[in-house]
């Protein structure tokens, strides 16, 4: 292939797609996390949990805006082919969303005996996120099709995504908390690594026999020597994180921040995997990246407007980041 002007285009704006996808994943997914570990936390544990993303959850979301509207203006055949196809958890998607904002506002502005209420459709809202997040990741990996094994598998990945995503939210606690929530934040983070690593383990073996396309790019020679290290350096860095777990909290807060930074390199190969399981398609075998990428002409106006937007949220986010640092503190909305 000759990689001219008018083909690397749509390479740029798919990179930058899965950019979007990828550092929303990361950071939208520990918010999603805590909010699911409402479950299992104390009526003060949940304030401290909130002070802990609060500064942060809305910028997080900018990122999922950004890759919607990045494969709607650059992609729009293959806009209109998978949200037709992930009508429903699409939808399931944006309730979770709605609810999550709502109950976040809400609990803070209500009686306490109105609290528990809110607090729960935080949870519930955080949950159905992410399991729909899941749930569509599962059925375009297999291609957008439709059936009872499209929708087990799906379901399958679901579970494995919102089990991720606990354990980065149980991460991001160890690393804002302190005292008796960070140990049990710890605890929670030991729990959703068995999760998720049985999970993960799952849909390895599931993909490549529920995919003949990803089963021959995967396991052929000597492409299967090169991606080798992609499975083995997340198996370590699994083992790495259960074995830090037993050390953690130290007293002087060394290495709070270690587990939330493995998991992110875990989060990051797997996405490697998984882009190179779809190359060259946008839509699994039906569209290649250029065969659904709008017009050379129009992608060049975009890619302008692009490389002025990018940098500004990648500013504010990191200045947030910054700017919010260090540990969580009571709550208070006076």
């Amino acid at each position: 292939m000759t990689y001219d002007w008018p083909t690397l285009l749509p390479l740029i704006f798919a990179a930058l797609m899965g950019l979007s996808i990828l550092i929303y994943v990361v950071l939208d997914g520990f918010d999603l996390g805590i909010g699911i570990l409402f479950a299992v936390a104390g009526d003060h544990e949940k304030d401290m949990m909130i002070n802990a993303i609060g500064p942060f959850w809305d910028a997080n979301e900018t990122w999922l805006v950004l890759a919607v509207g990045l494969l709607l203006v650059a992609f729009p055949a293959a806009h209109g082919i998978i949200l037709t196809a992930l009508y429903l958890p699409v939808f399931a998607l944006l309730v979770g969303l709605i609810l999550r904002g709502v109950a976040f506002d809400f609990r803070a502005k209500v009686p306490v005996h109105r609290k528990g209420r809110w607090n729960f459709l935080f949870f519930a809202g955080s949950l159905l996120a992410a399991l729909s997040q899941g749930y569509m990741l599962g059925v375009y990996v297999l291609g957008l099709r439709a059936g009872l094994g499209a929708i087990a598998f799906g379901l399958l990945v679901a579970a494995c995504l919102a089990a991720a995503y606990t354990a980065m939210g149980a991460a991001w606690l160890i690393y804002k908390s302190e005292g008796a929530l960070q140990e049990k934040a710890v605890a929670w983070l030991r729990a959703a690594l068995v999760l998720t690593t049985l999970g993960m383990v799952a849909v390895s073996l599931a993909t490549p026999l529920a995919s003949p396309r990803i089963f021959d790019k995967w396991f052929v020679l000597p492409e299967m020597a090169w991606l080798a290290p992609l499975p083995i350096v997340t198996g370590a860095l699994f083992l790495y994180l259960w074995r830090l777990s037993f050390a953690l909290p130290r007293p002087d807060d060394r290495h709070s921040l270690r587990p939330f930074l493995a998991l992110a390199v875990i989060f990051a190969l797997g996405f490697a995997g998984l882009a190179y399981s779809f190359y060259p398609y946008v839509v699994p075998d039906r569209l290649t990246i250029w065969q659904a990428a709008s017009a050379p002409e129009s992608l060049a106006v975009i890619l302008a407007g692009t490389l002025v937007v990018l940098p500004v949220i990648l500013f504010y986010t990191a200045y947030a980041y910054r700017v919010f640092g260090g540990k969580a503190t009571d709550l208070s909305y006076d």
